[in-house]
């Protein structure tokens, strides 16, 4: 049994939508933010030290980081679905997605967010910010462009993992509209809506 940590309002949500895209067998175990300080409750330092979500447990592992669970969950239970064959140029591709999602384009909108809580303190940041916003979100709108998916016309886990990305863009995608499509394509998937019906509340989509 498959066992996701989830935390509400966060990453663990797209690991939600790809068990459904698997159609495998999972148990959810809820965790809620501070209301006031949003973070993540201490309960979850004692699933993993870094009381972080998502966390999964599964083949008597505990594991943690979005790319590293999606590539796990494809790899041991997702038999040839999701993924292209390890030995074709669109494997190379796909990992890429993967690492790109957490390693580069959450980045500025991290930054965006949190330099956003320091008012006129952090206004000098904000032009450089945005520089780097719209060259990330511009380089996966052009990656977009002509394609219903990252891969093509296929979906994939590269889907899945890229998502939280463009859902944290939210409000900037109008200048995006090869991301924005994407979004509201991927937010209609008949599993993307079970995972909500699992996870509870998700702000984020729509």
């Amino acid at each position: 049994m498959i066992v996701v940590h989830h935390l509400n309002e966060s990453r663990s949500q797209r690991v939600l939508w790809l068990l459904e895209e698997l159609g495998a067998d999972y148990e959810i175990r809820h965790y809620t933010r501070d209301a006031t300080t949003r973070l993540a409750p201490p309960s979850l330092r004692e699933v993993h030290p870094l009381g972080k979500s998502p966390v999964i447990e599964a083949d008597g592992m505990t594991l943690i980081e979005s790319g590293a669970i999606v590539d796990y969950l494809l790899r041991r239970h997702g038999g040839a679905h999701l993924r292209p064959a390890a030995d074709t140029p669109a494997f190379e591709l796909y990992q890429q997605w993967l690492h790109y999602a957490e390693g580069s384009a959450m980045l500025p909108l991290l930054l965006k967010l949190y330099v956003s809580r320091l008012g006129e303190v952090g206004a000098p940041l904000k032009p450089r910010i945005d520089s780097e916003l719209d060259n990330h979100l511009g380089y996966v709108d052009r990656s977009l462009q002509g394609r219903e998916w990252l891969l093509g016309d296929e979906f994939s886990g590269a889907d899945v993992q890229m998502s939280f990305v463009g859902e944290a863009a939210r409000g900037l995608r109008a200048d995006y509209p090869n991301l924005d499509a994407w979004v509201r394509r991927f937010q209609q998937r008949p599993a993307y809506r079970r995972a909500l019906e699992r996870g509870g509340p998700y702000s984020m989509a729509g």
